[in-house]
């Protein structure tokens, strides 16, 4: 028997550079010269409700960044916005097409982004096509390291929590994982992950 039914992944530090966060916002301040403080607060009065899908593309353009005129257009801008996603250097994106292709594990992703980023990532880095699953925040409204985020995922995958594994870059959503009984790996290179996933009898 294989150690575990289902492998989950997180996208952004995992497979691929984060959508919008930190380094990618502090770029777009470089580039259409904005205010960073002022974005960065406005972002976070509005990225959880984005991540959920609670408001659209537009209102979260409308509220962070178009909440006065601008010498350019939404449409720079989030074509700006979409740039920013690259494969991770370092990434898993190897491993995760391995365990794919494999055929031996239900292979999905487990996620915060934004619905029109999240699309975004998966078409263009192929992983709507590897993905047997995406519970992204987007589609399920609720957000790592919440635990109702976990508990959701072990009920729409219909797994006991130990036949699943989680990767993830993050501490506090590894955290959040195993406290839900899912078996969970912190992503620290895509070295560390080969030599964790051969002692659980994964690779």
């Amino acid at each position: 028997m294989f150690p575990f039914d289902v492998i989950l992944f997180d996208v952004g530090g995992v497979l691929l550079t984060n959508g919008w966060d930190h380094a990618e916002r502090a770029a777009a301040v470089r580039q259409f010269n904005l205010d960073a403080e002022a974005l960065t607060a406005r972002h976070m009065a509005a990225f959880d409700a984005w991540e959920r899908d609670q408001i659209t593309l537009d209102a979260y353009l409308d509220a962070v960044v178009f909440n006065q005129p601008r010498t350019f257009s939404r449409e720079e801008f989030f074509a700006f916005m979409l740039a920013q996603s690259k494969l991770l250097p370092g990434g898993a994106m190897e491993i995760l097409q391995e365990i794919a292709a494999a055929g031996r594990y239900l292979v999905g992703a487990l996620n915060n982004e934004a619905r029109a980023t999240n699309e975004h990532r998966f078409c263009k880095f192929g992983l709507r096509a590897i993905f047997d699953v995406a519970l992204s925040s987007c589609y399920v409204g609720l957000r790592k390291p919440e635990p109702a985020m976990y508990r959701r995922a072990i009920d729409i995958l219909g797994r006991p929590p130990e036949r699943i594994l989680f990767i993830d870059d993050r501490e506090e959503n590894v955290a959040g994982a195993a406290a839900a009984g899912i078996k969970a790996i912190r992503f620290q290179g895509a070295a560390a992950l080969r030599r964790e996933l051969a002692v659980l009898r994964v690779l």
